[in-house]
């Protein structure tokens, strides 16, 4: 066993000997990482544990211990947002990851010379600040918006979804998908194209339609992406994604199904006077192990299924 690890051992300072030139490269980014990514966590886990003061610092302040994550699991404030957070992500992972795919299949299938420009329509929403939409949508969809004025003149009666709680939810779910869809579809678009064309053209000499050979050639060919994707947005769940819009978007009226952990830290940080950043930080690092145990599950799941995973 000893004479196998120094066998290796030896075997790695060789690979690293060889490609130092590599490793120098490398350098600049993983110590950039380094310092800041991973130095600034120390001070936020440490915060977690600590009742922060300002003329005393981080690593000064007086030692808590678990007094925030106490807090944290008494609050209702906080366990209606984990609520939220949970419902919200669920929905982008129900209706957005599907309708990506579904975009990337039908552009895939598309043979038009206007193939770059439909795409170039449906990922240019991507770009558009959440701070400029958002104002665009309740100028439409307001109260007083012009979608609301025209169904009223049409006899329609219909409250505004900006500030209705049964409406809101769907409202985030259908405008994220609008302005998100093309982007999220790159990807998926970039696995169809890895696919090896003589599949598809020995099934049209078999007599497959265009709908069996989306079925048994498209989509088993970017399965293994899809559940790379679906890692990923499970490993999101507790952070959502859509700080921007909610943020931009939401109101009083509909706290009780939009206020998420995101939204409900900047509150508790910086709205309500209290400036308790220990609380905060202390529900930054639950979200951040929450996050990491439901990637690792997932994973564990998706690679016992026979697909890869991440690692």
């Amino acid at each position: 066993m000893k004479k196998k690890r120094s066998h290796d051992l030896m075997k790695t300072r060789r690979r690293i000997c060889n490609d130092r030139v590599l490793y120098l490269m490398i350098a600049p980014v993983i110590l950039w990482y380094l310092l800041m990514c991973y130095y600034p966590i120390i001070g936020g886990i440490s915060l977690s544990f600590r009742n922060y003061r300002f003329d005393m610092g981080i690593f000064r302040s007086p030692f808590v211990g678990l007094k925030n994550f106490e807090k944290m699991l008494k609050d209702t404030q906080f366990l209606r947002a984990v609520r939220n957070t949970i419902i919200l992500s669920l929905g982008r992972i129900a209706f957005q990851m599907p309708c990506a795919i579904l975009a990337a299949v039908m552009l895939s299938e598309v043979r038009s010379r206007f193939k770059r420009a439909f795409q170039t329509v449906i990922t240019f929403p991507h770009f558009i600040s959440w701070v400029v939409l958002a104002g665009v949508l309740v100028n439409l969809f307001g109260s007083d918006g012009v979608v609301m004025h025209v169904l009223n003149a049409l006899g329609i009666s219909m409250r505004s979804p900006v500030i209705t709680k049964e409406y809101f939810r769907g409202f985030l779910w259908l405008t994220n998908i609008w302005k998100e869809v093309g982007w999220d579809s790159i990807i998926y678009l970039a696995a169809i194209t890895s696919i090896d064309p003589g599949l598809y053209e020995a099934a049209e000499v078999d007599g497959a339609s265009r709908i069996q050979r989306i079925l048994h050639i498209t989509l088993p060919g970017i399965k293994s992406t899809i559940m790379i994707m679906l890692i990923l947005a499970v490993g999101q769940i507790m952070t959502n994604g859509a700080f921007d819009q909610i943020f931009n978007l939401y109101s009083s009226p509909v706290y009780p199904v939009a206020d998420t952990i995101d939204t409900f830290i900047f509150r508790e940080s910086f709205v309500q006077g209290s400036l308790n950043y220990g609380y905060s930080s202390a529900i930054g690092l639950f979200k951040s192990v929450i996050g990491v145990i439901m990637i690792t599950v997932c994973n564990k799941i998706v690679t016992m299924t026979g697909e890869n995973g991440l690692i």
